[in-house]
Order: structure tokens, then sequence, then C-alpha cells
């Protein structure tokens, strides 16, 4: 069993920046396809952005330009540098691991961004 935690949440106002992180268990962390996936309140998930085990990114239209995924497969840590933040940006954040037919995802952190 695969554990996931993510951090690096919390409340930051219109136009700044957070990072967030991932953290998975297991001694296979560089051929995990991994993700980060956002539910803002009252909505459906979404997929935010990707990176495969190739390191080949993809992102959603609303967050190209202002966000990048990266990983470093050494420390099993996957990121989300978040910049230019606005307020549809507010949504729990999870973090996603595939391997084969396994998926993992991790409990959330929170991610408001407000004035």
């Amino acid at each position: 069993q695969v554990q996931i935690v993510e951090s690096g949440g919390g409340l930051v106002q219109p136009g700044g920046s957070l990072r967030l992180s991932c953290t998975a268990s297991g001694r296979i962390f560089s051929m995990y396809n991994m993700a980060w996936y956002r539910q803002p309140p009252g909505k459906e998930r979404e997929l935010v952005a990707g990176i495969n085990s190739l390191a080949r990114r993809n992102y959603a239209d609303s967050v190209k330009g202002r966000f990048t995924i990266s990983r470093l497969d050494a420390k099993n840590t996957m990121y989300l540098q978040m910049n230019s933040l606005k307020p549809e940006d507010t949504a729990v954040y999870y973090c996603n691991a595939k391997f084969r037919e396994f998926d993992y995802w991790g409990q959330g952190t929170q991610v408001t961004v407000s004035s």
C-alpha cells in the first residue's frame, strides 16, 4: 500500500504564491505517473497538472503559465509551484499516483485564495 501525504496549502492573497508538496512511499516512485487534482467548493474534482514517469508534463488550460509541476524522484516527492493565484484557485488539492492498475490518493490540502 502506497502512502501519500500532501503539504503546503494555506491562505494566500490574490496574486500570491504557494508551493505544494506530495510525498509518496514505496521504492518505485520513479515509475509512478503523478498528478495534482483539485476540488473547488461545490464542484467536481478536476485535473490541474500531471507529470509522468518520463517527466512529461500537462496542465489544465486554467493554470497554464501560472503553475509548474515537478518531481524529485530521489526524494519520492512531487511539487506544484503556484504563482499569480486567483480566488478561483480556491480548492482542496489532491495528489494522485498511478502505476499499472494501482491508483492512490492523498487526503488533500486546502488552498484558499482570498483578500
